[in-house]
């Protein structure tokens, strides 16, 4: 399980577009990383679009936003044209990254066991260490969550 102060693993992935993204290319920003299960369903477009709200938040308090599934580039290319998001989506179709960050596992959905996307997020700090993990995310509060959050942790580096 990932914990706070340990450095994050290292990825590099495709966004909606094609364009590849790395965790090394994000140093001196901070990051938020959410993993969800899946584009267009309803519990990821509420969190999706609580995010694309916030967005002049986040932007102001230089937070760097990458959503994660294991949707394909395409799919992440129609969710966020649909949903005008502001934020990159990485396509992890291999399931490195679920894997990597332990949010790849057992689900149950109306009786049916099966393996899928956890929904959490990790508040990366800009020395590329876990400074947040949220292993209970509730979609339409997320943003406003890791919002309060960044303030706390920036004022006290800051301090």
């Amino acid at each position: 399980m990932m914990k706070p102060g340990i450095k994050a693993p290292a990825f590099s992935l495709p966004d909606q577009d094609g364009m590849v993204h790395s965790l090394e290319n994000q140093k001196g920003n901070w990051v938020l990383l959410y993993f969800y299960p899946k584009d267009d369903t309803p519990g990821c477009t509420k969190e999706a679009c609580t995010i694309r709200d916030a967005w002049p938040k986040f932007k102001k308090l230089k937070l760097n936003v990458f959503g994660v599934s294991v949707d394909s580039v395409k799919s992440h290319g129609k969710f966020v044209k649909k949903y005008d998001l502001p934020f990159t989506l990485l396509a992890d179709e291999d399931k490195s990254l679920v894997k990597a960050y332990g949010v790849w596992g057992k689900k149950k959905f109306m009786g049916r066991e099966y393996m899928g996307v956890n929904r959490m997020s990790f508040l990366i700090d800009p020395d590329g260490k876990i400074a947040k993990v949220y292993e209970s995310v509730k979609p339409e509060m997320h943003a406003d969550e890791v919002l309060a959050d960044l303030k706390t942790l920036t004022s006290k580096k800051a301090s």
